[in-house]
């Protein structure tokens, strides 16, 4: 008996030892841990083994604040919008476009705009500004003015208006070639007729061809940067932003079957906003460099045809005649690797670079033939076929006619069959569209003489006076006839 209440003595004196050891060891590491930290990273997500890190967030104040200034308010009225533009772009939900209520009153559509200089330049959505009447822009203080249109290019969705006024917040450009597929981004605009507001996003992927241009030449350019910021009503033409609040797109888009955000947005890439603004600034209308060919994304089955075994780059399928690739040197068959030392896999990619460029500048262009890397120095050309910048003329001619210009693809020409024409890109108020013609036509007499290009649109145009007679045909070879007095 003696043995066994030993025992138990023993064995409740040795509990009691390590219940009392346990305790100062908990409350020793307890006292350890800062008393200010509430949020912790789990050891194995440390470089240091065992080591506990404060969560660190990002901070999105300072790029807010220096934001929300340069964003506009965009208010754009219509008497009518022609059919062909609502079948290019089908941004109404995205813009705010409402159908007039009766009678002659006209259509009212709002979005949004960037400040880019502090002397009123903004740049905006093509698809918000282009065939208006009137364009009005209210600022993050309330200030409203009326705007005018500088310049738009349908080709890649973008305008640039003025409002006379100094001094104005304005947004610095980023560099969208270095922004990163998970990095964190700002959208900023007017949703629903508010002041500015932002959300935040990640770049949820680059160089996105969705087919929402509908150029009927080709001429579009398509690279999105795709990202979740959350974008909806209104915010059409607003700034996507990092966070040092850098612009590093315009936002142009959403994916959605209401109208309203469903999970993606789509942004303009600022290194093609940067240029086209420059282009609509200087000269009034974009200057395009076309590095003339024809290419094709390169996947396992094109590879397999082909003999390919290294599927990387753009694959040439055809190559300009006179054009600025064949000159160089680049034949059918080659694979473009990288450009400017910029790697391609996309014919979204390439275009994005090239888009950059104008007609007379060299790019350094990297291709892969029979397995052997050769490199050429390529010299754009314009889609005339020369190196030089559209004339001062050219900008008159499409003030005067309302109307933006370009002369017709090769491959436009073989399957309307016609040898030549130039083909309306964009249309405002004017007289040709007061005469009823729609954004796509593709002019190919006046007055009974042929036209190819603009210089012999003007020269036909220059001095004349009374009525016009324009024949031409549609890319769904719709052949027409418009008239109006000069």
């Amino acid at each position: 008996m003696k043995k066994i209440v030993g025992s138990l003595l023993i064995a409740i004196t040795g509990g009691i030892i390590a219940v009392t050891a346990y305790s100062l060891i908990i409350n020793k590491k307890s006292n350890d841990i800062p008393a200010d930290t509430t949020r912790y990273t789990p050891a194995y997500l440390t470089n240091m083994p065992g080591s506990v890190t404060p969560l660190v967030l990002p901070d999105f104040t300072a790029a807010a604040s220096n934001t929300v200034h340069a964003v506009v308010h965009i208010q754009t009225e219509y008497q009518r919008k022609s059919s062909v533009y609502d079948y290019f772009f089908d941004f109404r939900d995205f813009f705010g476009e409402r159908s007039p209520r009766s009678g002659p009153s006209p259509i009212i559509a709002t979005g949004s705009g960037v400040i880019i200089s502090p002397d009123g330049y903004i740049v905006t959505n093509n698809h918000v500004v282009t065939e208006s009447d009137k364009v009005e822009v209210t600022l993050n203080d309330k200030r409203t003015f009326t705007a005018s249109i500088i310049g738009t290019d349908p080709s890649t969705d973008l305008a640039v208006i003025k409002i006379d006024a100094k001094d104005l917040p304005y947004l610095v450009y980023g560099n969208s070639d270095q922004l990163q597929v998970g990095e964190w981004v700002l959208a900023v605009g007017n949703p629903f007729n508010l002041t500015s507001t932002v959300t935040a996003g990640i770049v949820s992927a680059k160089a996105r061809n969705i087919n929402i241009l509908g150029s009927p030449d080709g001429s579009a350019i398509e690279s999105f940067i795709q990202t979740d910021a959350a974008v909806n009503r209104g915010n059409s033409g607003g700034a996507l932003v990092n966070t040092m609040g850098e612009l590093v797109g315009i936002n142009a888009a959403i994916a959605s079957g209401t109208g309203y955000y469903a999970g993606y947005s789509f942004a303009i890439p600022v290194n093609i906003v940067r240029k086209v603004v420059e282009d609509l600034k200087e000269f009034g209308t974009i200057q395009r460099g076309f590095l003339g060919v024809s290419i094709r994304e390169l996947d396992s089955k094109l590879a397999q045809e082909e003999g390919i075994t290294d599927i990387r780059g753009v694959y040439v399928a055809e190559v300009t005649d006179n054009g600025s690739a064949r000159e160089a040197g680049i034949r059918t068959g080659d694979i473009i690797i990288n450009i400017e030392g910029i790697a391609v896999n996309s014919t979204s990619e390439l275009l994005e670079i090239i888009g950059q460029h104008r007609p007379g500048d060299k790019v350094n262009v990297a291709v892969k033939r029979n397995n052997k890397d050769l490199t050429f120095n390529v010299t754009l050309k314009n889609r005339d076929g020369n190196t030089k910048t559209v004339k001062r003329e050219d900008v008159d001619l499409a003030s005067l006619l309302g109307a933006s210009f370009e002369p017709v693809s090769k491959d436009v020409k073989s399957d309307l069959g016609i040898d030549g024409g130039l083909q309306i890109t964009s249309l405002r108020d004017g007289k040709l569209r007061n005469a009823g013609i729609r954004q796509g036509f593709i002019i190919t007499q006046v007055d009974g003489k042929p036209v190819k290009s603009r210089e012999e649109l003007a020269k036909i145009l220059n001095g004349k006076k009374g009525g016009v007679l324009i024949e031409g045909i549609y890319p769904n070879r719709t052949r027409a006839y418009y008239g109006f007095g000069m």
